[in-house]
């Protein structure tokens, strides 16, 4: 009998030990899940990711018709989160530059601490210069076809310090990604780092090798390289840096050139990511390379921005959600957005931080497994950039007064990276008004989160059901709010 006891005991603790290696089932064990923390950032109010509740769940009742309800159904889960974060671009160094040191230290905490500020754990930086660099270069001299010159000697006085000083405040493991503009001049059609062209197809080898090159000189800095994209934008002619590869062309060069080159200097492990792009052609382009399987076994995923909106256009998270259907074992990661058109009277334009909500939230829904913004930290005028070309950023730097310019889409992007952690996977989420967006993960603790987003002029009242336990909240006009719970 005695033994049975203790045989049953046991069992027991293996139960409670797997609930508690399971976050499904914590969530469920977890007296904590009956309570929800609620954090709002909300226009023509004071709010900004505050914490606005503390509620308590009851049990769920048949909602009725006509009211607005989210169900969260925590049994069916879906990819898991790599992380959510921006880019660390020339433009974005510079500026930071110029701060105070104790400005420099509130920006760090702002963007990387995960109690004073929103936590950001994935980072983006170019592969020598992009339109946000004071001026166009590359890291070899002209014509160095072997690449004997090749010197990061350049970024060592402004970008490098910041990646570091980045990576020293997250304080855990960071993901950092690197992206091509243009390949040097003189391996292009048209001679010129700007206005498109083609790579060259006697200069296939050495592009490759440049990008090895690239990484194992910033891991030498102490910067490990998670991996890279091909090429940014490649099917855009742009008056900055650019260069056009059809799908086909992205296609041969990654089979025939830097999959085998990765691999040959030992940098097999890397992960490469293809298109880079809108997510307008991005069907084509997935079609294209993973359907080659010679191509395809160098694909980690594919990477896609949000600039086929322009026009005010459709902006298409459809073809994004056919990907994840076609090929579920490639990862698919937004790797840029930015508001374009700087104008210093809009820091504060509700419109640009809803842009950011609705997108992340439909990015998600749609298979995405990682969100990057474009710069972190611009100036005054949206810059700098040397053709002009001047954009918004989630934080401003007047370098007049050295002030730090908090606008609303950094609370909206915190909404997120605060709370849903790398690891965290994400939950089945159903809204029955289209009034409100939202997505669910549950965390790798155990702790889940519920993002809310109403973009309409109303206050909304509106029922929140996961699995057997219901609440009712409010979420004012044009708001977001965060539920842990």
């Amino acid at each position: 009998m005695k033994n049975y006891r203790l045989i049953s005991l046991l069992l027991l603790l293996s139960f409670f030990c797997k609930a508690q290696n399971n976050p499904q089932n914590v969530s469920i064990l977890n007296k904590e899940f009956n309570k929800i923390s609620v954090y709002t950032t909300a226009s023509n109010t004071e709010l900004r990711l505050s914490p606005t509740d503390t509620l308590v769940f009851s049990k769920t009742q048949q909602p009725l018709e006509g009211e607005i309800s989210i169900f969260v159904d925590p049994e069916h889960t879906f990819q898991t989160l790599m992380g959510i974060g921006g880019a660390i671009t020339d433009a974005s160094a510079e500026v930071f530059a110029t701060l105070s040191k104790s400005k420099q230290q509130e920006f760090l905490d702002a963007y990387f601490d995960t109690e004073k500020g929103i936590g950001y754990t994935l980072l983006r930086t170019t592969i020598h210069s992009s339109d946000f660099s004071s001026k166009s270069y590359t890291y070899i001299e002209e014509g160095d076809t072997d690449l004997k010159t090749f010197s990061i000697k350049h970024d060592k006085k402004f970008r490098i310090p910041l990646i570091k000083k980045a990576m020293a405040a997250v304080g855990e493991e960071v993901l950092l990604y690197a992206s091509p503009w243009s390949p040097p001049a003189f391996m292009k059609s048209n001679g010129n780092m700007l206005e498109g062209g083609t790579l060259l197809p006697q200069y296939e080898a050495s592009w490759a090798l440049y990008y090895t090159k690239f990484i194992k000189a910033y891991e030498n800095e102490g910067m490990p390289i998670w991996g890279i994209t091909i090429q940014n934008e490649p099917m855009a002619k742009q008056r900055w840096e650019s260069c056009i590869y059809t799908a086909e062309a992205e296609r041969d060069f990654l089979k025939y050139h830097l999959g085998p080159t990765m691999e040959k200097e030992g940098l097999g492990d890397k992960k490469i990511v293809v298109w880079d792009h809108n997510r307008d052609l991005i069907n084509n382009r997935a079609n294209t390379i993973f359907n080659d399987p010679e191509a395809s076994k160098y694909a980690w995923g594919i990477g896609f921005h949000w600039y086929e909106t322009w026009a005010g256009g459709d902006p298409m998270h459809e073809n994004v959600k056919k990907v994840n259907e076609s090929f579920p074992t490639k990862n698919i990661i937004f790797t840029e957005g930015t508001v374009e058109g700087f104008d210093a009277d809009k820091y504060y334009y509700w419109p640009n931080a809803e842009r950011y909500g609705s997108s992340i939230i439909n990015d998600f829904n749609s298979g995405t497994v990682a969100w990057t913004d474009w710069n972190i930290l611009l100036d005054e005028n949206g810059g700098p950039n040397h053709v002009e070309n001047f954009c918004f950023a989630p934080v401003h730097a007047d370098t007049r007064s050295g002030e730090l310019i908090f606008t609303p889409t950094y609370y909206y992007l915190g909404h997120f990276s605060k709370f849903i952690r790398p690891g965290a996977k994400r939950m089945s989420t159903a809204v029955s008004r289209s009034v409100l967006l939202s997505t669910s993960f549950v965390n790798e603790s155990g702790k889940m989160v519920t993002v809310v987003m109403n973009k309409t002029d109303d206050e909304i009242e509106y029922n929140f059901l996961v699995g057997n336990k219901a609440a009712k909240l409010v979420i004012p006009a044009h708001a977001m709010q965060s539920l842990v719970y």
